[in-house]
């Protein structure tokens, strides 16, 4: 006779404010709603906070600055200096124009430097960090919210008067059984590793290394995406080696387990091959992404969707509480990325109806599964865009777990307020 065995409940939880998701967008989300008082927790289902900076390996989070001025900045630009500061790295020089080139003013930061950074601003914050943890099954109060989270071996009952989706996915809003959105078409991800060649590159010959490639990927030893470049580009950018991964999902465990499968494996193959050319047998795999970064999954339908024709027009509402700036960036598996910039002056902006699903009450969402169709998503998906939008987010969760109210009932320009002392550039009221 086997007796039944259940999951150890950890001891329940009460706050003011969950965040699910501690990416970039969560990380700000979390940080702002306990700086305003808001008693905080922050549940991520990794082993650390940071998303697609960390975790996947993307560790470029722009785009800060437009047309020589900052539009972003607050808690995530705090986090960023913090982290090139301890460092000791330097800024690009925002004020030199790049044009079509945004990759100039790019930031690179350390990713364990990122981490602990962060982790020490969320506690300093008065935050309460629950790794390795995922809600499964979310009921409403009277008071908000009571959400079950479950880990290996663990279950525990978290209560709390407003909700954030940071999940990337839109996890939370569909759990409440709420809008999704999502195309048929996927972007790829990309997989990120570092190699050291330990050769003179300037000795090895390029046409002899590509054809040798293209054979390898025709007798199906190599696929077409393992190299994204040419053989000898990808050498010689090899701090930043790197590949797409088709299909790439993060939408449930079975797809983000084969996505994840898929971009070793493409590493695996590219190593193995590239150890096979004379001159090449010394070169190293130096250091590997935990995850895939992904690029889109859900994106959740909200009280206001913004276009494409929004984004490139850089509209601005009444309720506008971020600034977003980054190209159309949609990515194909077979032609790569050709970014559609904005036009000169023009800085597109995020409403506070885009990060409130349709129809909800106590929840908000922010980060990449913020309301907008797929080329809007395309560029409101970068880390810059999210940490904004995540800290808009924890202002008005904040202001309203205070208040007692849904969070679009909360005063814009009491939000804006919270925002600006905080540090945020938030876009000025549309003058009648």
């Amino acid at each position: 006779m086997v007796s039944e065995v259940m999951a150890m409940e950890l001891p329940q939880v009460t706050c003011d404010v969950l965040v699910v998701g501690g990416g970039s967008a969560g990380i700000c989300a979390a940080v702002q709603s306990g700086r305003a008082g808001a008693k905080t927790v922050l549940v991520e289902a990794s082993h650390q906070v940071g998303g697609n900076t960390t975790t996947g390996g993307v560790n470029f989070p722009g785009l800060f600055h437009a047309w020589g001025k900052q539009v972003i900045a607050g808690i995530g630009w705090e986090l960023v200096t913090k982290t090139l500061d301890l460092d000791g790295a330097t800024m690009p020089d925002f004020t030199k124009p790049v044009g079509k080139a945004h990759s100039k003013h790019q930031v690179v930061v350390n990713i364990p430097l990122f981490v602990a950074l962060a982790e020490e601003m969320l506690v300093q914050a008065g935050v309460t960090i629950h790794y390795h943890a995922a809600p499964m099954r979310i009921e409403r109060t009277p008071e908000g919210w009571r959400v079950m989270t479950a880990a290996v071996g663990d279950t525990r009952t978290i209560t709390c008067k407003q909700l954030v989706d940071c999940t990337g996915n839109g996890a939370v809003a569909g759990l409440l059984g709420l809008e999704r959105l999502q195309e048929e078409e996927r972007q790829p991800g990309s997989f990120v590793y570092t190699l050291a060649p330990n050769t003179d590159l300037s000795k090895l010959d390029g046409k002899m290394l590509q054809a040798r490639y293209d054979a390898a990927v025709k007798a199906g030893v190599l696929q077409t995406n393992d190299c994204r470049w040419s053989v000898m580009q990808y050498l010689r950018e090899n701090a930043k080696a790197g590949n797409y991964v088709e299909g790439a999902d993060s939408s449930n465990a079975d797809a983000r387990t084969a996505t994840n499968l898929r971009g070793r494996q493409s590493m695996l193959r590219m190593f193995r091959f590239l150890k096979t050319i004379p001159g090449l047998e010394k070169i190293k795999l130096e250091s590997m992404s935990a995850e895939v970064g992904i690029r889109e999954t859900f994106r959740v339908n909200g009280e206001y969707l913004i276009t494409h024709q929004d984004y490139i027009e850089g509209r601005r509402w009444d309720d506008s509480v971020c600034y977003s700036f980054y190209p159309i960036d949609l990515h194909s598996q077979s032609t790569g990325v050709h970014p559609v910039h904005l036009a000169q002056g023009v800085v597109a902006t995020v409403p506070l109806r885009a990060l409130i699903p349709k129809g909800s009450t106590n929840l908000l969402v922010a980060g990449r599964c913020l309301s907008s169709d797929r080329e809007a998503n395309s560029a409101l998906r970068v880390q810059a865009t999210c940490m904004a939008t995540g800290q808009a987010a924890g202002a008005a969760a904040a202001l309203a777990a205070k208040q007692g109210v849904t969070p679009g009932k909360v005063s814009i320009g009491e939000l804006k307020a919270l925002l600006v002392a905080n540090g945020a550039i938030v876009p000025a009221a549309i003058q009648k």
